[in-house]
């Protein structure tokens, strides 16, 4: 992306960051070696006007080729609406710069109200350059006049204008240019009504935003951008795996882009041009929501939304919005309002009118969000502290609960596995229970317990636990402890997991990782391989030998909706509490 050069207030000139005026002769950068003459009449561009309808006049062109040809330099301007001219910029002789916006935005039914009109001097049509500037800086429309070396006339104009987005038709063609360009003419014979053909476009643009959103209600639509430094493998499965988040975020997922790289870059993730890609891929889809598959720094995320004009969000921000959409008890909202807090802390930043201040609201906004990101430091502290204090009473009491139980003499066993493994479900068919099962990601969130009868009539305590998932947000499972403190106090764990998934190892490894991060390695444990009914009997015994490697797990494979298995896991929980108890006599 070319980068602008400057900033200037309406009717000025701005070379090399200087504003024109009255002391021009401290001009350079852009305008070194030029003569006073020739300074003064590009000053004068200014006060030029051209009629609304018409994209450029014969006269203003006519100056500009003229000043061009002379100085061996493209000059350009931007007009606006009214036909005034806001912008002049001096390049060189193969390019040009534009001005900084700054915060000026385009709102999301319209472009930002300026015409580019420069220069080419060596014979060239609009470059690659001259369309992503238009589609970068949303403009109304970028057009090139073509200067006629010998005489410095102006020659054809060539102009493009972005087209309004179809998702649809770019789905099934997915190399569909998001630019029209215009037949070229000389500048008096350019016949195309510029404010008929602006209005159109804009009245396009929102026909087609309101059609992408029928009947998806109020659901964002987002594009997923991964990082691949490594295997492409683990970078495809952690984007699917995304896809899945943002799907039961109940976010509308309209691409996926991953970029493979050496490394990360420190500041905007991506390289430039997949950015300047990403922008352009955003404005054809219509999306307005990017999800980023890793935890993205402050400063990546405002540099990322100033160049895209979208809210940017990471995979950690996700997950803690879905908790927000999940959370039903008083113990689970004030746990996942902890951890925003705790994430967001550190990314409120005084008096900023960043990236942030777009979370009011909707996917990555949830909860807490919903409040003003600018609240002073202070005051999100002090909430924390409020918040703490509230979990840890209630740590108290689920404490107490757990002594309870434990008078009675009931052995306990806990669900845990990989968000939806199928654990509610297996709780309600072993139990005859209703726990709310959803095909989504952490449908639970609140734990629940229930009685079970073993075949022995033996009656055990068995809880239903939060799902994990690869790189939960540290501040989510610090939230999330006390909760968690349930699995400490268990004979038993049941793993569950998905047997038809084919990350099912990797899901295994990583509902182990954070097992033993919180010290609960040591508990016996067996892995529960369910929706068995969905692998395929190859995949299934593959996945069981691979699990059974480790002498301190056993392993059964059933399937909790058909009802099967569920007979041999049973007796081995019998076993396993049997030979739990029995050692526990031992050791008294």
């Amino acid at each position: 992306m070319r980068q602008p050069f400057g900033r200037n207030g309406t009717g000025r000139i701005c070379y090399n960051g200087i504003f024109g005026g009255s002391d021009i002769s401290t001009v350079n950068g852009f305008v070194k070696g030029l003569k006073h003459n020739q300074l003064k009449r590009i000053e004068k561009l200014v006060s030029r006007r051209v009629p609304q309808n018409t994209i450029i006049s014969n006269e203003l062109a006519r100056q500009m080729s003229e000043i061009s040809n002379e100085t061996g330099r493209q000059i350009g301007v931007l007009i606006n609406r009214k036909g005034q001219v806001e912008y002049v910029m001096v390049g060189d002789a193969k390019s040009i710069e534009m001005p900084d916006f700054g915060r000026s935005r385009a709102g999301s039914g319209r472009f930002r109200g300026l015409r580019c009109v420069h220069t080419h001097l060596q014979n060239e049509k609009l470059t690659q350059d001259d369309l992503t500037d238009l589609a970068l800086l949303r403009l109304d429309l970028m057009a090139i006049i073509q200067v006629d070396r010998n005489t410095g006339l102006p020659g054809l104009v060539h102009a493009a204008h972005l087209l309004p987005g179809n998702a649809e038709a770019i789905a099934s063609n997915g190399d569909a240019e998001p630019f029209a360009l215009l037949s070229p003419a000389i500048p008096a014979n350019l016949d195309t009504d510029f404010t008929e053909l602006i209005t159109s476009l804009e009245s396009e643009m929102v026909r087609v935003r309101k059609t992408a959103r029928s009947g998806q209600g109020a659901r964002e639509r987002a594009i997923l951008v991964g990082i691949s430094t490594g295997a492409a493998m683990d970078a495809e499965e952690s984007m699917a795996e995304l896809r899945e988040l943002a799907l039961s975020a109940d976010v509308m997922v309209v691409d996926t882009i991953i970029q493979r790289r050496p490394q990360v870059d420190p500041k905007t993730v991506l390289g430039r041009g997949k950015l300047q890609e990403l922008l352009i891929r955003s404005m054809q889809l219509g999306a307005d929501l990017i999800v980023f598959d890793q935890e993205l720094s402050p400063a990546q995320v405002r540099e990322i939304s100033k160049v895209t004009d979208l809210k940017v969000i990471d995979r950690p921000q996700l997950i803690l919005d879905i908790f927000a959409q999940r959370a039903q008890s008083r113990e689970g909202k004030l746990q996942v309002e902890l951890a925003q807090l705790r994430y967001m802390l550190p990314r409120l930043i005084a008096g900023q009118d960043s990236a942030f201040s777009r979370l009011a609201g909707g996917i990555g906004g949830r909860g807490p969000g919903e409040t003003k990101l600018e609240t002073d430091r202070r005051r999100v502290r002090d909430r924390i502290s409020q918040l703490e204090k509230q979990v840890e009473g209630l740590a108290r009491q689920r404490q107490e609960r757990r002594k309870a139980r434990v008078q009675r003499d009931l052995p306990v066993i806990s669900l845990i596995g990989y968000t939806n493994a199928g654990k509610s479900t297996l709780l309600n068919i072993l139990t005859r229970s209703e726990v709310y099962a959803e095909r989504k990601m952490f449908a639970t969130l609140d734990p629940t317990s229930r009685r079970l009868r073993l075949p022995e009539e033996r009656e055990v305590i068995i809880n239903d636990t939060v799902g994990f998932i690869r790189d939960l947000p540290k501040d989510l499972v610090a939230a999330f402890r006390a909760t968690l403190e349930e699995i400490q106090e268990s004979d038993l764990l049941l793993h569950v997991v998905d047997a038809a998934n084919p990350r099912a190892l990797q899901q295994i490894a990583s509902v182990e990782k954070i097992i033993g991060e919180l010290g609960y390695h040591e508990l016996r444990e067996i892995v529960v391989l369910n929706k068995a009914d969905a692998a395929s009997p190859e995949a299934l015994d593959e996945l069981r030998r691979q699990v059974t490697l480790d002498s301190n797990r056993d392993c059964v494979a059933i399937s909790a909706i058909r009802g099967e298995g569920l007979g041999e896991m049973l007796s081995k929980i019998g076993m396993a509490i049997g030979s739990s108890e029995l050692a526990a006599t031992h050791s008294v």
